[in-house]
């Protein structure tokens, strides 16, 4: 099965999945609030942060100094295709996989059989 267009190699490890996961539902998100949301220790969010920015999917803006610096990262419109490409792309791997797939129907779909109790009811006219 070959690599659905859209996969992105760079998205894909589930650390960096769930920060572009994250930020995809909001405009900007405070680095503790993206932190604590995903438990992970300031220097492995930080790591990633600065991989996402490299590759032009965020944008980082620091504000104020000293203690009261504050970190806001939001998704570039190129962040954003690129999530959105991805979860597209396993989408896809997702229903051509299994025996669904080859097979049509799943079960789930088929009605299931009567029990006997049932059919005993429906042969009585009840």
């Amino acid at each position: 099965m070959s690599t659905p267009s859209g996969f992105d190699e760079l998205i894909h490890p589930s650390t960096r999945l769930s920060v572009v996961a994250l930020l995809a539902a909001t405009e900007w998100a405070d680095f503790p609030f993206i932190r604590d949301s995903l438990s992970l220790s300031d220097s492995a969010l930080s790591k990633q942060l600065h991989t996402l920015e490299e590759a032009g999917y965020l944008e980082i803006r620091k504000e104020g100094g000293g203690r009261k610096r504050r970190t806001k990262v939001r998704l570039t419109s190129r962040g954003r295709t690129a999530f959105e490409g991805h979860v597209a792309a396993l989408r896809a791997i997702v229903e051509g996989a299994g025996p669904a797939a080859a097979a049509g129907p799943s079960p789930e779909a088929a009605p299931a059989p009567a029990s006997v109790t049932q059919q005993h009811h429906a042969k009585a006219g009840r």
